[in-house]
């Protein structure tokens, strides 16, 4: 995938495309299950679905700074050497 922002410093931008391509990552794998009959395959995916949904909920904590040591993180990027 090429990016469309390939030049911008702000790691908001990269986190918020992560994001979106887990999303679509957990839709295909969810589409998937319907695929298949095997059902230790449809576990996979539906189990790979739900780890990328949390993982997806941590970009989304990270954007918003909900969790401490994003805050942190944020606070300290936005110093005075920022």
């Amino acid at each position: 995938m090429t990016r469309a922002n390939d030049d911008s410093r702000d790691p908001r931008v990269y986190a918020a495309e992560i994001r979106t391509e887990l999303d679509e990552l957990v839709e295909h794998l969810r589409r998937d299950v319907e695929h298949v009959d095997e059902p230790r395959a449809q576990a996979l995916f539906e189990t790979s679905a739900e780890v990328l949904v949390g993982l997806t909920q941590a970009f989304k904590d990270y954007d918003a700074g909900r969790e401490r040591a994003f805050r942190a993180a944020a606070a300290s990027a936005s110093g005075p050497h920022a």
